[in-house]
C-alpha cells in the first residue's frame, strides 16, 4: 500500500513532471544527461518525477534498446543520493499486456518506486472488462495511479461506466486525466464522485493543452442527496518536463488562489499562453508528430540534453517546429527558466 505520508502528499497535490530520455547523438543512453534530468527535477521543487512514460519514450522497452530498467534505476539512485528531507513521489509507466505489465510492476516495486502509471496504449484488442482485469493484478503488486491516454498517441475513448469501476479498485490512488476532451475529462470526475472509494482517489491532470483551467476548477457533482466536490489537485505533465522552476511557483500560485470567490484573470491569461506554448511544444498541428522532440529541444537549448534525439529516427521536430519554439520563447519569456537552468547546469552534469 501506499505510505501514509506520501498518500497525504499526493492529495494534496503536486508538480510530477513526466521524465525525458537522454541520448547522444547516435542514439544511446546518455547516463550523464539522464542523471542531470532527475537531479533539474529536484532542485526544481517537483513533488516528483514519472520515469517509462511516453515521455521517457516507449521504445525503451524494446529488445534492440533494452533500456526500462537502467533509465528506472538511474532515477531512483539520483532520488536516493538527493538525501531528501521532504515528500518525493516516485512513479514508473507500465505498459503492455497482462505479463509484461506485471514484470514491469515488479521490477518498478523491488526497486523503490511507489506507484505505477498503468498506460492502456497498444491495448485495442482488450475489451473494457479485460483492462479492468489487469489493473486488479497490478494493483496487488504495486499502487496503482491510472492514466486516461488521449487517441492521438495511442490510448482510446473510454466510458463512464469503466472509470466508476476502475476508481473501486483497491489500491488506485490517482488518474491521470489526458484525453485532451472536456467530455472525457467530465466523464472521468463524475464516475469518481459517484464511486464509493471517491475520497480515496486523487486527480491529476494530463491535459496538457488545458493546465491552468483544470487546477483552477472545483467540480461539484451531486451523487444522490449529497453534493459531493472534487479538485484536480495536480499534474503529471510532459509539458512540465521543461521550464520546470517556473512551473513551480506557478503551481503554488494556483493552489493559493483556486479556493477564492473571484480567480484573477491574469491567471486565465497565462492559462492560454501555457496552452499556445503547449500546442508548439507537442506539435499539435502534426499530430503531435514532435511533440517528444520539441520537449527535447528545450531541454537541449538550455544545456542539460545533447540534443533533441529520440531512440526511433522517425522522431524529430517536424518542419517549422523549431521557428515556432523560437517564437514562444520570444513571446512568452516569464514562462522559462533559463537563468535557472544555466545557473546549475553545470553542477547536474558534474
Amino acid at each position: 500500500m501506499l505510505r501514509p505520508e506520501l498518500k497525504e502528499f499526493l492529495h494534496a497535490g503536486t508538480v510530477i513532471p513526466a521524465h525525458p530520455l537522454a541520448l547522444t547523438e547516435d542514439r544511446k543512453l546518455d547516463e550523464r544527461g539522464q542523471r542531470a534530468l532527475t537531479r533539474y527535477y529536484i532542485d526544481s521543487g517537483a513533488g516528483g518525477i514519472a520515469v517509462g512514460v511516453h515521455t521517457t519514450q516507449f521504445e525503451i522497452r524494446d529488445p534492440e534498446f533494452n533500456l526500462f530498467e537502467k533509465v528506472l534505476t538511474l532515477a531512483i539512485e539520483e532520488v536516493e543520493n538527493a538525501n531528501l528531507q521532504r515528500p518525493f513521489i516516485k512513479i514508473a509507466g507500465i505498459c503492455g499486456p497482462v505479463d509484461q505489465a506485471i514484470k514491469e510492476a515488479t521490477f518498478a516495486k523491488s526497486i523503490g518506486y511507489d506507484l505505477g502509471l498503468l498506460s492502456i496504449g497498444g491495448l485495442q484488442a482488450y475489451c473494457e472488462e479485460e483492462l479492468l482485469e489487469r489493473t486488479e493484478k497490478i494493483a496487488e503488486i504495486i499502487p496503482v495511479f491510472g492514466f486516461y491516454l488521449q487517441p492521438s498517441v495511442g490510448g482510446r475513448v473510454l466510458s463512464y461506466e469503466f472509470w466508476e469501476r476502475f476508481a473501486n479498485i483497491s489500491n488506485v490512488h490517482a488518474i491521470k486525466i489526458a484525453p485532451f476532451n472536456r467530455y472525457q475529462t467530465l466523464d472521468v470526475v463524475r464516475a469518481v464522485c459517484h464511486s464509493t472509494r471517491n475520497r480515496e482517489i486523487a486527480l491529476y491532470t494530463g491535459n496538457d493543452d488545458n493546465i491552468v483551467n483544470d487546477l483552477l476548477t472545483t467540480y461539484k457533482v451531486r451523487v444522490n442527496n449529497e453534493i459531493v466536490e472534487k479538485k484536480i489537485v495536480g499534474g503529471l505533465l510532459g509539458h512540465w518536463a521543461v521550464w520546470t522552476k517556473n512551473v513551480v511557483s506557478l503551481f503554488e500560485r494556483i493552489k493559493a488562489e483556486r479556493d477564492n470567490a473571484h480567480i484573477p484573470a491574469e491567471l486565465l491569461t497565462l492559462g492560454q499562453e501555457i496552452t499556445d506554448a503547449n500546442e508548439v511544444l507537442f506539435d499539435a498541428r502534426n499530430q503531435f508528430k514532435g511533440c517528444i522532440a520539441g520537449i527535447n529541444e528545450v531541454l537541449a537549448r538550455q544545456g542539460i540534453l545533447k540534443g533533441n534525439w529520440c531512440l526511433l529516427e522517425k522522431e524529430r521536430l517536424s518542419v517549422g517546429q523549431s521557428e515556432e519554439i523560437d517564437r514562444i520563447y520570444k513571446e512568452y519569456p516569464h514562462l522559462t527558466d533559463d537563468e535557472f537552468v544555466a545557473a546549475n547546469v553545470t553542477k547536474w552534469l558534474a
